[in-house]
Formats: structure tokens, C-alpha cells, sequence
């Protein structure tokens, strides 16, 4: 845990100490023994009274160390109040997740004299599901908290059924754990279950994973059958906590990736001066071209535990698609909107591009149930200039997130569409930002329009809209609007009197035209 956490009094007193466990500070837990263990002291601040109690009962029960946050204390102040209570201190950055630390913490320390586990790298969750299979003698599937099949055995001839085919193309349970009878069932016991299968396909064994009483995921085996079942079982119990060391090696450094290339991808499609680095540091060449795409998953509501599981869902859906189809992905989720890097190769690549977002709406419906919006922005030809991609894709995302909230796509489950399909529209609502900004919406009449048709009930704003559509064809304006030639005719006097809108005037004309235009494509959504 070297770049997470700073020692505060490095000697060989408070370095060479041995180390048993991981746990959380809670001030009201009866600690029954603290010998050997790191102490995450949550919500403790430096000089508080709690601290120094804190730091009291750490030294008093031989705890192997307290990791704190310093909260603007400098180091050698904390390294000398350790010191004053005899304690190891370690001071972990001030925006430091504590729920990162503590999985960092348990996997250290269950996995510090090792690196494999009987040949098996720690953390590889795919080779130790083979490790399974070949000890229990029945295909083996590791399925975290959430659902998401976080590895699975690939030993040839194994039977398997059509439940297990499912759950590894879609690596997602049909059921969420919380809501199935069976998790809650091996997550109750401490130890392996044979559980019938509910279904026409095979029976199986279960083992509820944990490590420091946190429940990771659960192993399931496909049952090897009457003769081999009771040494699978035995097995498996004999397996949990090599299987707990996994699982939290695996999710440490999956957190540390996903963190790592998130915050990469972030400052490549928002701080162009540092592009070139971020895109280094991806591995990506910069002389390669590339468009941004973004996605997002229309919910009535958002932040959710639901919303949250269906983001992650959907940018492990757009890894797996952009990885079969360019051999690479970079994708991240940021504020909520799922980015991807889309490499622009080939003789046709906007083509490309654009059967690669199809093919991605058409596989949503096997993660979410709400329409999936999708957008690319234009290509970058320099690294630069991703930036301005990643902001015509948000653009044209919140576009057509607009227009499908308005209506116009009734029977479309998801909607997709590149930057140059919607160039106009979104040229016209960047024009009106700037009119808007620069403070040239002056009381120019078409204000004044607005107002009077709120005020009285007129028609003025159709009508003057009617008048730019229909090229001023009274017969046609007359049609659509459903009124007599004569009553154009009048409305359009007294747009010209009451109004002071002399649409004689070519200039006059078009900016009557662009103000109506903005005003609708930026009008209530």
C-alpha cells in the first residue's frame, strides 16, 4: 500500500510489527482485542479528544497500527503524538476512500507471504475458478455481491446447462443475489450447500466467500453427482479462504484500474495541455485518430443502487463490445455518462463508429430496462483536440435526450446518433448561448411576442413562425394554422405595427428567424 499510505514514525519499533486483521473505528464497539491489528480510524480528527482515547486503547490493546487522515496536521506532529503513545501512525491522503483502504488493507495482509496460491496468481479469479473445477470435478463460476460473474472455469469436458451458458456470455446473474432464494440461503450458512437447481438444468454447490466477516460473492460448482459430492463439499469449505483472498485481491486491484484509468480518460477529454501524457499513460498512440462517444440510461431516478448497478453494467457492455471489435477499450464513467474511446482506422471508420453504437443499443435491452441514449462526437485529429469531441458528444447526448423527453421518438427503445446528423440544430442552440451571454437578446419584439401570446391568449409566435416555414405563402400559413387567409393577413399587420417588425428587411427578417429557431430548440423540455 505504498502510494496510499505515508508512515508517520518509520522505526523499526512500529515497521516490524506483526499483523492479524483489518478493522473499522466505531467509538461505541466493545473491542475485545485489538493484538495485531490496523485500526482505520474513520471520522477521527487530529487534536480531538477522540483521537487521543483512540490512540490510548491502540496502544494499550497492541495494535499493529492506526491509520488516520491528517486533516491539515503536518507529519512530524503526528509521527510525535504516535510516538507519545507508543503506537504506529500511518496517514493516509486527505481524499482517500476509506472502503478502498480497508479492501487494500485485508488484502495485504492476507496475502503477504505469498503471491499464488497453489499456482494460481492472487487476484486471478478466472484461474482459481479452474483451480476449483479441477479439485471439485464440476464446472465453477465466482459471483460477487451484485450479481456480475467475476470468474468462471474454462476446463474442457465439464457439463454444464443452459443457465450456466447465460451467466457467462451475459456475466450477470439472471437474479440479483438480493432478490433470489438461493443466494440468501448459502449467504446464511458458514458452510457449502448442496442446492437443488429450481429450474430444468443441473443441480449445484455453494459457498458464501467472506473475509473479516465482509461477504464478497459466493463460489458455485456445478454438482459432480452422488458418488464425488461429499469431497467436493468438503473442498470447497477447505477453499473459502483462499477464495475470500481472491476475490479481495482481485476487487483491490480492479478499484485501483478502474480508478487509474477513469481519472486518465478524464483529464484526456477535459485538460487538453495534459492529452498527450494521459493518452501515454494509456497507452494510446497518439498518432492515431479518435471520436468520444457517451452514454447514458434514461431513469426517472438517478443515483439509485439500481442506477448505479445499470451504469456499471452498461460500461462493461461497451468494454466488451469496443474490445471485439477494435482489439482495445478505453471507456469510464464520468457524472454519470459512461465515455469511449472510439479509434478512427480504416478506409471508412465514421462507418465503423456508427455500427459499433448500433450494435451497443441493440444489446442494451440485456442490462437495462429504460432507453439507452448514445453519441459520438466528431473525430479529433490531433489528441488535443479529443476535448472538443467528448463536449459534441455530451451536446449532442443532451440533444437527443431533449427530443426524446418532447416526443419524437414514441416507439424507440434507444436512440443513437452522431454529431454531424444533428450539426444544424446544435449550431443554432450554440449561437443562442452566445446571444444569450453577450446580452443581445435585447427587446428586439420577439420578447415582447412571447409575452402578449402568455398574456392574452394570441396566436402572434405561430403565426410568425408559420410566415418562415411556409416562405410567407398566405394560403399555406393559413392551412397549417387551421384560419382564414384574412386572419393572417391581419395577424401579420399587426405584427408589423404593433410589434415594430419589419420583416421587409432582409436582416430584420433573419433575425426574427434565428431568435424563433433558438427559442424553440431551446425552449421547455
Amino acid at each position: 500500500m505504498q502510494s496510499d499510505l505515508v508512515h508517520a514514525n518509520p522505526r523499526s519499533d512500529t515497521t516490524e510489527r506483526p499483523v492479524t486483521d483489518v478493522m473499522l473505528y466505531d467509538p461505541v464497539d466493545d473491542w475485545t482485542s485489538l493484538d495485531g491489528r490496523i485500526i482505520l480510524a474513520v471520522g477521527c480528527t487530529y487534536g480531538s479528544p477522540e483521537f487521543d482515547t483512540l490512540l490510548q486503547r491502540a496502544a494499550a490493546g497492541n495494535a499493529a497500527a492506526v491509520v488516520v487522515k491528517a486533516y491539515g496536521a503536518n507529519l512530524a506532529l503526528l509521527g510525535s503524538t504516535a510516538d507519545r503513545h507508543s503506537v504506529a501512525m500511518l496517514v493516509a491522503p486527505h481524499d482517500a476512500d476509506w472502503a478502498r483502504l480497508a479492501a487494500l488493507a485485508r488484502s495485504a495482509v492476507v496475502g503477504a507471504a505469498v503471491d499464488t496460491v497453489s499456482g494460481v496468481r492472487l487476484g486471478d479469479l478466472y484461474a482459481f475458478a479452474n483451480a476449483i473445477a479441477s479439485i471439485t470435478d464440476g464446472a465453477a463460476s465466482i459471483v460477487d455481491t451484485f450479481g456480475n460473474v467475476v470468474g468462471y472455469s474454462t476446463l474442457p469436458g465439464q457439463p454444464i446447462d443452459e443457465i450456466r451458458r447465460l451467466t457467462t456470455l451475459t456475466l450477470q446473474e439472471p437474479e440479483p443475489p438480493a432478490f433470489d432464494p438461493g443466494f440468501k440461503k448459502v449467504y446464511a450458512s458458514d458452510n457449502a450447500l448442496f442446492m437443488p437447481s429450481p429450474y430444468a438444468g443441473m443441480d449445484r454447490l455453494a459457498l458464501a466467500v467472506r473475509a473479516g466477516g465482509e461477504l464478497l460473492g459466493s463460489i458455485w460448482v456445478i454438482d459432480p453427482g452422488d458418488e464425488k459430492r461429499a469431497a467436493a463439499l468438503q473442498a470447497l469449505d477447505r477453499m473459502g479462504d483462499l477464495a475470500g483472498l481472491h476475490m479481495l485481491n482481485a476487487r483491490a486491484e480492479s478499484d485501483f484500474g478502474q480508478r487509474r484509468s477513469s481519472d486518465l480518460i478524464r483529464t484526456l477529454v477535459d485538460d487538453p495541455p495534459s492529452a498527450p501524457f494521459a493518452a501515454a499513460q494509456l497507452g494510446l498512440d497518439v498518432a492515431h485518430e479518435i471520436a468520444v462517444a457517451a452514454f447514458s440510461i434514461v431513469r426517472p431516478e438517478r443515483g439509485n443502487l439500481d442506477a448505479v448497478r445499470e451504469v456499471r453494467r452498461l460500461l462493461h457492455l461497451i468494454t466488451t463490445i469496443c474490445n471485439v471489435q477494435f482489439g482495445t477499450s478505453h471507456s469510464a464513467v464520468i457524472d454519470s455518462v459512461v465515455y469511449a474511446l472510439l479509434p478512427a482506422d480504416g478506409a471508412n471508420p465514421r462507418a465503423t463508429q456508427r455500427r459499433v453504437i448500433e450494435e451497443i443499443c441493440t444489446y442494451a435491452n440485456t442490462i437495462t430496462t429504460g432507453p439507452l441514449i448514445a453519441s459520438v462526437g466528431s473525430i479529433a485529429p490531433k489528441i488535443e483536440q479529443v476535448a472538443q469531441s467528448k463536449d459534441e458528444a455530451l451536446e449532442t447526448l443532451h440533444y437527443l435526450g431533449k427530443l426524446h423527453r418532447n416526443g419524437a421518438w414514441p416507439d424507440a427503445q434507444h436512440i443513437f446518433g452522431m454529431y454531424e446528423d444533428h450539426r444544424v440544430p446544435l449550431g443554432l442552440l450554440k449561437i443562442g448561448h452566445f446571444v444569450a451571454d453577450a446580452g443581445l437578446h435585447f427587446d428586439d419584439g420577439i420578447d415582447r411576442l412571447r409575452r402578449h401570446d402568455q398574456e392574452h391568449g394570441t396566436d402572434y409566435v405561430p403565426t410568425l413562425l408559420a410566415y418562415f416555414v411556409h416562405n410567407t405563402n398566405i394560403s399555406a400559413m393559413a392551412a397549417s394554422l387551421q384560419v382564414h387567409n384574412n386572419t393572417v393577413r391581419y395577424r401579420m399587420t399587426r405584427l408589423a405595427e404593433d410589434f415594430e417588425l419589419d420583416l421587409d428587411d432582409p436582416n430584420s427578417r433573419l433575425w426574427a428567424w434565428l431568435r424563433l429557431s433558438i427559442s424553440e430548440l431551446s425552449g421547455p423540455s
